[in-house]
């Protein structure tokens, strides 16, 4: 395994990080993300769809990550009526 452990240990590991009944290092949460290819923060993610985000913000170069933040931040802070107007458009323009 990429994080220096045999795959019993690793497997072990994990499974006590998993049922809390273990803490993860800031080092080792880094190793794992490096192994597993993902960022860092995907395994911070408190729900699946931020998680999801979290993926699919780090498939863009930086800029682009900077202009989707800012895009979501602005939408975040629309009214929710007109707020759920936009994600239904834009779920409609993916769509097709």
């Amino acid at each position: 395994m990429r994080m220096g452990l045999d795959k019993d240990t690793a497997s072990a590991r994990i499974s006590r990080y998993e049922s809390e009944s273990m803490a993860i290092s800031l080092e080792s949460l880094f190793e794992l993300a490096l192994a597993l290819d993902v960022p860092p923060a995907y395994l911070l993610a408190s729900s699946p769809a931020m998680a999801n985000a979290i993926l699919a913000l780090g498939e863009h170069n930086e800029a682009q990550q900077v202009r989707l933040a800012e895009v979501l931040e602005k939408l975040s802070e629309l009214p929710p009526k007109k707020r759920n107007g936009l994600i239904e458009q834009l779920s409609h323009l993916i769509k097709e």
